[in-house]
């Protein structure tokens, strides 16, 4: 569709405000913009008069031919020769022809956007332009086995954020959080909650999905002071999940995105985020990607988070700029489409982890402060974060105090048990892991 501008003489302006500064520097008496379009019609003006004078020439040439060529030879006075004017306008060619400029009534939908994001905003996850409305959507978050047997995950792959922290056993477990869930085909298996997974989830004003709990985590659950849905309530789990057969329990649970949206609407739970909400991270501008330098960066072509389990590695592909991610010895895909898991940024958070019971349950610190590292672009620095209590999103500094700046893209959140740093390791590439 094209979109009609209204005859004003303004055409393209970046274009004309590069002309107008050529108009000012060579021919100061025609300054701003008026000074350019009265250049532009003095200039007609001149090429009028050109005309006209040529004109008359011509028909008083063409008058003494015909004159010499009858009748007897007769002494006449010379034509009268036109009078020089001096042209002080700008040469035609100095200046750019109107019609050779974009025509005003001619800008489309993509000319437009291209310059102004109209109808767009920022994403709060990945920090790119997306639709306005989509931006003010409020995500859904989902727990999601990480077990062999649980392979492959399903829908990960359109996670914007994707938390993996321990859970019991010398596992872990993975939290997608989605900021456009409705045209999700496939999604899970979905898994039981750990009350630190609910406050992550909570940072992100996300409405978050789960098949049950620990017991640690039931109190908060029910308390009503997060939206949630819980595969284990029956009118959830009939409007949200459903059984795929090929697979035995407890990883056969999955959702879609109609039916996230059909829970969400059953649960009547606001479906934007709050007109104040600020997010959890702060993005490059475009064009202006963040490149880490600072005193404690270091090579990280390869990084290693240090589960023992799993042993999970990412591997920077510098013609993208983006971290495959590996585990179990193979490629980590998303089944729905066989595609690796990629992100652009990974935040790698060294957190206090203690066990609570026999069962090998865990608590881990998700408020508070702790060291960690920010990887991007094949670098890593060491970083610190900050979370003020339970309920609010997490905040990350460098050496030097300042909020870092993430790239644009989809982050990776490693939580790390702070009595084993020893275990992550960073190297330049492969080579230098052997």
């Amino acid at each position: 569709m094209k979109i009609t501008k209204p005859k004003t003489n303004v055409t393209n302006v970046h274009r004309n405000m590069k002309l107008e500064e050529k108009t000012a520097l060579r021919y100061p008496e025609y300054t701003g913009y008026t000074g350019y379009r009265s250049c532009l019609q003095k200039i007609s003006s001149m090429q009028s008069a050109k005309r006209m004078l040529l004109t008359g020439l011509a028909a008083v040439i063409g008058t003494g031919l015909l004159c010499s060529g009858c009748g007897k030879k007769e002494d006449t006075p010379p034509a009268p020769q036109p009078s020089v004017v001096e042209d002080t306008a700008p040469d035609e060619e100095t200046l750019p022809d109107e019609e050779t400029m974009l025509d005003e009534e001619t800008l489309t939908d993509e000319e437009t956007a291209a310059d102004t994001h109209e109808g767009q905003a920022r994403s709060f996850l990945t920090g790119e332009w997306i639709d306005e409305e989509l931006a003010r959507q409020r995500p859904v978050s989902c727990m999601i086995g990480n077990t062999q047997s649980a392979l492959p995950q399903f829908g990960i792959g359109q996670a914007q954020v994707i938390y993996e922290a321990p859970v019991e056993g010398g596992l872990t477990r993975l939290m997608g959080i989605f900021g456009d869930y409705k045209n999700i085909e496939k999604l899970g298996s979905v898994r039981s909650s750990r009350l630190y997974y609910a406050y992550y989830s909570m940072g992100f004003d996300a409405i978050y999905l789960h098949y049950g709990q620990a017991s640690y985590a039931q109190g908060f659950l029910e308390s009503g002071q997060i939206d949630d849905l819980n595969g284990l309530e029956y009118a959830v789990d009939k409007a949200v999940i459903y059984r795929d057969t090929s697979k035995k329990a407890p990883h056969n649970a999955y959702a879609t995105g109609k039916g996230l949206a059909a829970g969400i609407e059953l649960k009547k739970y606001e479906k934007e985020y709050e007109k104040d909400y600020e997010g959890c991270y702060q993005f490059a501008e475009d064009d202006k990607p963040v490149t880490l330098s600072g005193s404690t960066c270091q090579d990280a072509g390869i990084v290693q988070p240090g589960y023992q389990t799993n042993q999970p590695h990412f591997e920077y592909n510098p013609e993208d700029g983006l971290y495959y991610r590996y585990q179990y010895g193979s490629r980590h895909i998303d089944g729905n489409d066989n595609s690796q898991l990629s992100v652009k940024n990974i935040l790698m958070l060294n957190a206090g982890v203690r066990t609570l019971d026999n069962n090998g349950y865990l608590e881990i610190a998700a408020s508070g402060e702790g060291s960690g590292w920010y990887v991007t672009n094949g670098k890593a620095e060491e970083i610190t974060w900050k979370c003020a209590d339970n309920f609010s999103p997490a905040h990350y500094y460098d050496s030097d105090g300042n909020e870092i700046t993430l790239n644009q893209g989809k982050t990776w959140v490693c939580i790390i048990d702070n009595s084993h740093p020893d275990r992550v390791h960073f190297y330049a590439d492969a080579a230098s892991m052997q």
